[in-house]
């Protein structure tokens, strides 16, 4: 499969999308200093990361609820 070509003839949200995930990429090379590739963590220590990521994620929704609410 040509991914560039489906990337740049495709849907503009996939495209978005895909951008979006390479500068978080980016930024988080820069703040850890490694990528996903890195092989120190344990499964557990992926699963703990993504259940803060997911807290963060209802806490986020939350304020947006709220402030919805105040309109």
């Amino acid at each position: 499969m040509d991914y560039n070509k489906t990337i740049t003839e495709g849907d503009s949200i996939v495209k978005k999308t895909i951008d979006e995930f390479i500068q978080r990429s980016e930024i988080g090379k820069k703040k850890y200093g490694t990528t996903l590739d890195r092989t120190d963590l344990c499964d557990m220590d992926y699963i703990q990361h993504a259940k803060e990521e997911a807290m963060d994620m209802v806490l986020y929704l939350n304020k947006f609820l709220s402030m919805k609410q105040k309109e």
